[in-house]
């Protein structure tokens, strides 16, 4: 066993490597019901491109009700290892476009698990899986990406939040977006995602110890990846961001960023100015 997963007391290196396929076709009912979530008008018919961020409505495996754990996730083990530590959130990735995905086409994605990895800080023991996933739609690579999933400890009942980070000071671009339950609602529904601190508040408080739902990291992601694309006004080559605060229904947050020539830099802030997302992408 290696020191890292020792950390934790398991050892889960032989899942590193274990692949996935799922098929699915870029259906446009879906892709026009998350344009009508995220109240974005577009053309959503057949044939059409599938905006930045929107695939991860799709391959996405709705589970049966008693392969869910507690906390609406499936239960630990099946292709990602089962890690024993009770929370559990999208991290951060990196993307790449090569070609938009077409509304109507034939999509597959195919996941690899390139590492996993134990460590321990301030938060305590944590692991971190890195998924790859390479996305071809009618025969032709659209999108390669790497997802990083992080699990932790559970925090202790009245522990304080994390020191913030501000956010940057100097945006030259900034739009104020309100989430509200039904947004994160009805995202949690189109990514099939049952996580239960998007839409049982009483679970987010005292199970996990959130202060309110949690707005979903791929939806902000989602939000950026638009944001740079409407201010740039070129689609975009490359992305990547990492979540550094969660952000909550009760509360707006901006949007911002500032570019030069192909490359923006970019972030999310929450209450207070608070970082909550910074990202980095080429267009």
């Amino acid at each position: 066993m290696s020191e890292s997963a020792a950390l934790a007391g398991e050892d889960w290196q032989a899942w590193v490597g274990r692949k996935e396929t799922i098929r699915e076709r870029i259906a446009p009912d879906r892709v026009a019901a998350l344009g009508a979530t995220l109240g974005i008008e577009g053309n959503y018919a057949a044939g059409a491109t599938l905006p930045a961020g929107w695939h991860w409505i799709f391959f996405n495996r709705f589970m049966p009700r008693h392969e869910l754990g507690t906390d609406g996730h499936p239960k630990r083990g099946g292709f990602l290892p089962p890690v024993s530590l009770p929370r559990r959130m999208w991290a951060g990735g990196r993307l790449t476009y090569h070609k938009p995905l077409t509304i109507g086409g034939e999509g597959v994605r195919e996941s690899t698990i390139l590492k996993v990895e134990a460590k321990s800080g301030r938060a305590g023991k944590l692991v971190f899986v890195t998924v790859s996933h390479s996305i071809a739609c009618d025969g032709t690579l659209c999108v390669t990406e790497e997802q990083d999933i992080v699990y932790r400890e559970a925090a202790a009942p009245g522990s304080p939040a994390p020191a913030a980070t501000p956010a940057p000071p100097d945006a030259v671009w900034s739009e104020e977006f309100r989430p509200d339950t039904v947004l994160l609602f009805r995202y949690s529904s189109l990514t099939s995602n049952g996580h239960r601190i998007h839409y049982d508040q009483s679970y987010a408080q005292a199970e996990e110890n959130y202060p309110d739902l949690v707005v979903h990291g791929p939806l902000t992601a989602t939000l950026l990846q638009g944001f740079a694309e409407r201010h740039a006004g070129k689609p975009l080559r490359s992305f990547e961001f990492r979540g550094v605060s969660p952000l909550f229904v009760s509360s707006p947050f901006r949007l911002e960023g500032k570019g030069d020539g192909s490359a923006l830099d970019l972030w999310a802030g929450g209450l207070g100015a608070a970082l909550a997302m910074r990202a980095a992408a080429q267009v």
